[in-house]
């Protein structure tokens, strides 16, 4: 009797653990993300974001489904990785955790990269106020485009939200890079009085 118990205590386990999979695998089947795109390939998908944006299809992907499938202790890198060709129909093969936390953290300095980049462009004065609201403008077209392609949908409240502190962000950095220009352009001045005498 002894040598059975050990197969009766398993039981239940392995029972949960087929009942977790069949539950996972009705949320594989209700994930409605990039369902535009079903049937493109990576190349495509790949080419089409290297023209608007920095990052790769592989970097949009992990980065969405990173967000959509978070817990309290952080993102579901295996359950993402082994099935990422379900989640994802661009994608063409399972991924380990490790190369999931890779594109994810890719995209993270991608992100960092490129608002850095504008913000010095902002801060340098190489823009005026009104180009800066242009770029605004064409980068929230584009983000609105890819979330649309996705299958995100943003509450109006939410975007209009995001709009606004993001407006408000740029106002105040134009008018200090304004301030900054100006006492540049004072100091500078001062200097070429000083070597004049």
């Amino acid at each position: 009797m002894d040598e059975y118990e050990h197969l009766i205590e398993d039981t239940p386990s392995v029972q949960n653990d087929r009942f977790a999979e069949e539950d996972r695998s009705e949320e594989i089947n209700k994930y409605q993300k990039f369902k535009k795109v079903d049937g493109a390939t990576y190349r495509k998908v790949n080419v089409f974001l290297r023209k608007r944006t920095y990052i790769t299809a592989r970097e949009w992907a992990i980065a969405r489904l990173c967000s959509d499938f978070k817990t309290p202790y952080g993102a579901e890198m295996t359950f993402i990785g082994e099935h990422l060709p379900e989640l994802c129909p661009f994608m063409e093969e399972s991924y380990s955790p490790q190369a999931v936390n890779q594109a994810r953290n890719s995209f993270k300095k991608k992100v960092r990269k490129s608002g850095a980049t504008f913000f010095y462009g902002a801060m340098c004065g190489f823009f005026t106020l009104d180009e800066l609201d242009d770029i605004l403008f064409e980068s929230s077209e584009v983000a609105r485009f890819l979330l649309e392609i996705e299958g995100t949908s943003l509450e109006i409240d939410d975007e209009i939200d995001i709009e606004d502190k993001i407006s408000e962000i740029m106002r105040k950095l134009g008018e200090s890079a304004n301030v900054l220009l100006s006492s540049r352009r004072g100091a500078s001045e001062s200097d070429e009085d000083d070597d004049a005498l």
